[in-house]
């Protein structure tokens, strides 16, 4: 794994821009069971995101959205009856193009058109060669297929760049890593430094224990208190007593931060296997506050109510999740959006939202992958999936009324 140079950090810690992202493509050889997967973090000024389920050109797909994007003109991560599935981070180092002048940050745009037309990483590649000087996007898209394709492409509006994850000269470990810079972009450019080294060594320890799991993405990377450049975590340190003894700590250049709006782990499928068993992992709302379920394109149009926007409002996932992120960060105004009360969401009692996120998470995740493990010997059952939509339903409204007081009405 390309390492990023300590000078280079200390550029980019105090400069960092309010929407960011961070992600990774793994190999299926490098997960446990051989199944590649497809993280995104995503951070934005959106932070009431919803899935939805469309028709696409060639495949029906779901997507995360932004709630306000009623029309559903763009996704920002998502997967398609095809097994194929795509996310992005903005990467901001390359050079302005002298060759397209059109408007830019149209890669939602794009991951809608791929989604509806695309079934292979070939595929995509296809669409950008068909879109050279002619596309509005500085992007870090990743992409895994239901063949076992696993890729980065680095692409700016007259270029991109491929990045094979399955090449073992590419990516020696099995998995690659992006944040908001292009290694194929201009040096000591664009911002995310800190992160991505935050997450090589998470990655890198999970990939140790042989531990490259939906679950290691979402609890140990994208809940992540880790900071690589002061070299502490949050999570690790001295807690406090309990959830009345405040305690600020600042966020910043953290993978967790007050912009992070959801979360998602595509879990794709072997060569061979049915795409129908390619599994969505959502987490919806604020990470360090929101639960966590699958969901599957096979399924069809659907979807859990907790996270559906109905009448323009947020989904009820995102809506308990933003509810529970203002006890988190309860200092007002711009300046608060830095300073975490540490004692509300991890704590020696044991009682903080993150605590109890986490305790409900494994086991749904658990019960969720034996379900699972049994499709993949008889087969996908959509009738079975709907039932156990509602199951998990009637589980997360509980949870967040009975831990929470949230959703009583």
């Amino acid at each position: 794994m390309k390492k990023v140079a300590f000078s280079i950090l200390i550029a980019f810690v105090f400069a960092l821009p309010a929407g960011a992202c961070s992600s990774a493509v793994i190999s299926g050889r490098a997960t446990p069971d051989g199944r590649p997967l497809l993280w995104k973090h995503r951070d934005t000024r959106d932070l009431e995101n919803d899935v939805r389920f469309f028709t696409g050109e060639k495949y029906t797909f779901l997507g995360v959205v932004n709630t306000r994007d009623v029309a559903g003109r763009q996704v920002w991560m998502g997967s398609n009856t095809a097994g194929f599935s795509i996310m992005n981070t903005v990467a901001r180092n390359f050079d302005k193009s002298e060759v397209y002048q059109g408007p830019m940050d149209r890669e939602g745009f794009m991951m809608k058109e791929a989604l509806s037309s695309c079934a292979t990483v070939d595929d995509f590649e296809t669409m950008l060669q068909q879109t050279q000087g002619n596309r509005g996007a500085s992007a870090n898209f990743g992409v895994i297929d239901a063949q076992g394709g696993a890729a980065y492409f680095e692409t700016s509006p007259d270029h991109y760049e491929r990045f094979d994850v399955n090449d073992p000269e590419v990516a020696p470990e099995g998995y690659l890593i992006r944040t908001n810079f292009a290694l194929s972009g201009k040096p000591a450019e664009g911002d995310g430094y800190i992160r991505y080294e935050t997450l090589e060594s998470i990655l890198k320890e999970s990939a140790q224990r042989g531990n490259l799991t939906p679950e290691s993405l979402l609890f140990d990377a994208g809940r992540s208190l880790k900071h690589s450049l002061l070299g502490h975590d949050w999570a690790a340190g001295r807690l406090p007593e309990s959830a009345s003894r405040t305690q600020y700590v600042t966020l910043r250049s953290y993978i967790i931060r007050f912009r992070s709006a959801s979360s998602m782990v595509v879990q794709g499928v072997r060569p061979g296997e049915d795409p129908r068993l390619t599994t969505l992992w959502t987490t919806l709302g604020f990470p360090l506050a929101s639960l966590t379920l699958p969901l599957w394109v096979a399924a069809g149009d659907r979807l859990p109510d907790c996270v559906v926007s109905q009448d323009d409002r947020p989904a009820p996932l995102t809506a308990w999740a933003l509810a529970l992120k203002k006890r988190c960060f309860p200092l007002p105004g711009l300046e608060g959006q830095d300073y975490l009360d540490l004692a509300v969401v991890i704590n020696k009692q044991g009682d903080g939202i993150l605590q109890k996120i986490q305790r409900r998470d494994r086991t749904l995740m658990i019960e969720s992958q034996k379900r699972l493990n049994q499709w993949r010997e008889t087969g996908f059952q959509a009738e079975e999936a709907l039932d156990y939509y509602h199951h998990l339903d009637r589980m997360i409204k509980d949870f967040y009324r009975t831990e929470f007081r949230l959703g009583e009405e």
